[in-house]
C-alpha cells in the first residue's frame, strides 16, 4: 500500500538504523486493538527459513497463468481493457503505473496457489522495497514484500518496516506469524485459502477467514478478517458480491508472478448437515432419514448375515420401527441356526459372531441400542459355548 510522502522522507532521514519512536501513523490503538494500525512498536515477526511449495495446478483448479500468452489474456486492467502490465520470460510482470490487474473471472471462496519474486536489484526499504500484494475478491490484501532482510533480532535491523505490512500479512490487520521470506529475486510461494463474510442484508452472520503458507510455512492461521483493506486506517467489512475478480496490485515494482492458479470451494458455512458453524438439527436431520431410507431400500433380504448388518447400518441413520420390523426375526433366524453347529464349523464362521457384535457395539457406545441389549447378549452366549476367540 502507499505511504504519505511525509513518513516516506521521515523513514529515509531514519535509514536502516531505524527509528529511535515510532511516531504516529495509522489508526490508533482502540479498545480492540493495542496496537495502531502499522504501528511500529508492534513486534516484528521472527525470521525463519522456509523452502517454497512449487506445487503444480490439481485437475480440477483454474489457471490464470502458466507463462503463456493465452493465460496472460486471463488478465485486463481493473476497468475491463487490455492490462499494461507485460509478459517477461513466462512469467506477469508488474509495471511502475499500469495499475492493478484483475482477472476476467469471478471467484469467491477459494484455494490460491501463487508464485512471486521480488527484484533482484535491491532499491529503497520498508515498503518500497519489492512491493505488490494479492487482493482476494478485490478487497482483502495478502502483502507481497521484499521482507527478507526485516529480521527483529539484528540490531540494528537492517530494513526496518511495520510488522502488519511485511510479505505474507492481512495488509492493515494481522502481521504473519514468522517471517519465512526468501532473498530479493528468488522465486517464493503463497498457498492460500479464502473464506469470504457471509451476510444477511447488511448484517453478517460469519465472519470471512484466509489461512496463508509462504514457502510451506503457516503464516496466517484462520485469520478472520477485521475490514476490507485499505491503508493507515480500519475499513469495516461490508457486503459485496460473492464472487469478484481476483486482482494483483502494482505498487510501482517490478514484481513478478508465476503458476497461478485457483480452485474454488464450497463455503464452510453452507455446510449444514454435518458438524461445523453452520450446522442446524433440523437439517442434520433431513439429511440422515433421506440418507437411512436409501439404505434400507439397498438391504439384500436374501442374505440373512448382510439383511441384518444393513438393518443396523440404517438404525444409526433413524431408528424408525418401520425399519426394524424386521430385525427380531432375521436375528432368531441366525441364532437359531448358528447354535445347530458343531464346533468346527462355529470357527469357521465366528467371524460373522465377532463382527455382528462389533456392530451392536458401536450402536450401543453412541446411546443407539441399550447396553442391556438382548441380541447382543445372545452373541456374547454363543462365543461361550464354542469358545471363539478372535
Amino acid at each position: 500500500m502507499k505511504q504519505m510522502k511525509t513518513i516516506a522522507a521521515a523513514l529515509a532521514v531514519c535509514g536502516a538504523a531505524g527509528a529511535a519512536m515510532a511516531f504516529l501513523y495509522g489508526d490508533t490503538p482502540d479498545a480492540r486493538h493495542a496496537w495502531a494500525v502499522h504501528d511500529r512498536n508492534r513486534p516484528n515477526p521472527v525470521k525463519v527459513s522456509a523452502t517454497p511449495q512449487f506445487a503444480k495446478a490439481p485437475s480440477d483448479a483454474v489457471v490464470l497463468f502458466d507463462g503463456t500468452p493465452e493465460t496472460f489474456a486471463n488478465w485486463t486492467d481493473t476497468k475491463g481493457n487490455p492490462t499494461k502490465w507485460k509478459l517477461v520470460n513466462g512469467t506477469l510482470e508488474s509495471v511502475r503505473g499500469a495499475g492493478y490487474i484483475m482477472t476476467k473471472q469471478k471467484f469467491g471462496d477459494c484455494q490460491l496457489h501463487l508464485e512471486w519474486a521480488a527484484p533482484s536489484r535491491v532499491e529503497g526499504f520498508g515498503q518500497g522495497r519489492g512491493n505488490s500484494g494479492v487482493f482476494l475478491m478485490g478487497n482483502y490484501e495478502i502483502q507481497v514484500l521484499d521482507s527478507f532482510e526485516t529480521d527483529p533480532s539484528k540490531n540494528p535491523n537492517p530494513n526496518p518496516n511495520y510488522a502488519d505490512g511485511q510479505a505474507s500479512a492481512v495488509y492493515a490487520e494481522n502481521p504473519p506469524l514468522v517471517n519465512a521470506s526468501l532473498g530479493p529475486g528468488e522465486w517464493q510461494s503463497y498457498d492460500i485459502v479464502f473464506h469470504q463474510p457471509v451476510w444477511q442484508g447488511n448484517k453478517m452472520v460469519y465472519p470471512g477467514s484466509v489461512t496463508v503458507f509462504h514457502n510451506g510455512v503457516l503464516t496466517q492461521d484462520h485469520w478472520e478478517m477485521e475490514g476490507l483493506t485499505t491503508h493507515c486506517r480500519r475499513r469495516p467489512l461490508a457486503p459485496h458480491d460473492t464472487k469478484l475478480p481476483l486482482q494483483l496490485q502494482d505498487h510501482g515494482n517490478p514484481v513478478h508472478f508465476r503458476n497461478i492458479w485457483i480452485r474454488e470451494i464450497p463455503s464452510r458455512y453452507a455446510n449444514t448437515t454435518h458438524g461445523g458453524p453452520a450446522a442446524t438439527e433440523k437439517d442434520v436431520m433431513a439429511l440422515r432419514q433421506k440418507t437411512a431410507a436409501e439404505l434400507f431400500a439397498k438391504v439384500d433380504f436374501n442374505n440373512r448375515m448382510n439383511a441384518i448388518r444393513g438393518i443396523l447400518e440404517v438404525a444409526s441413520y433413524d431408528m424408525n420401527p418401520k425399519y426394524q420390523q424386521k430385525l427380531p426375526e432375521l436375528q432368531n433366524a441366525f441364532l437359531a441356526d448358528f447354535n445347530k453347529l458343531t464346533k468346527e464349523q462355529a470357527d469357521k464362521r465366528k467371524w460373522e459372531v465377532f463382527t455382528l457384535r462389533g456392530d451392536l457395539d458401536v450402536l450401543i457406545r453412541n446411546g443407539v441400542f441399550p447396553k442391556d441389549n438382548a441380541f447382543r447378549a445372545e452373541l456374547e452366549k454363543i462365543i461361550a459355548k464354542y469358545q471363539l476367540k478372535k
